[in-house]
C-alpha cells in the first residue's frame, strides 16, 4: 500500500462542507455505479469521513479530514493504483476543488 494525501483548499463553513460532501457521495453512487463498487462513506466524527470503495476490482480505502481552511484526504493505494498516483492526484483536487468552489467544477 502506497499513502496518498491531497490537499484541497476551501473558505466554507464546516457544515457546508459536510453537506456538500454528503451530496457528492450520493452523487458518486448513481453517476458511477458501473465502475464503483461498494461505496461506503462515514461519519467518524464532525471533521473526519471515511470512505471506502472498490474500482475495477481494487479496494480503496481513504479519510477526508475537514480543516478551517482546507480538506485534507489520505488515500491507501494498493501497487496496482498507485501506478497513477499523479493521476489520481489531479482528478481528487478537481473534483473536490469544483464542489467547494476553490476552482472550477
Amino acid at each position: 500500500m502506497k499513502p496518498l494525501e491531497v490537499k484541497v483548499p476551501h473558505a466554507l463553513e464546516r457544515d457546508e462542507v459536510r453537506r456538500r460532501l454528503d451530496e457528492a457521495v450520493i452523487k458518486a453512487r448513481d453517476t458511477y455505479a458501473d465502475q464503483v463498487r461498494d461505496l461506503e462513506a462515514t461519519w467518524e466524527n464532525d471533521d473526519r469521513l471515511r470512505v471506502l470503495l472498490t474500482v475495477m476490482g481494487i479496494e480503496v480505502e481513504s479519510e477526508i479530514e475537514i480543516l478551517v481552511q482546507e480538506l485534507v484526504v489520505r488515500l491507501e493505494l494498493p501497487a496496482m493504483a498507485a501506478l497513477f498516483s499523479g493521476r489520481i492526484r489531479d482528478g481528487i483536487q478537481e473534483r473536490l476543488g469544483g464542489l467547494l468552489g476553490s476552482q472550477p467544477a
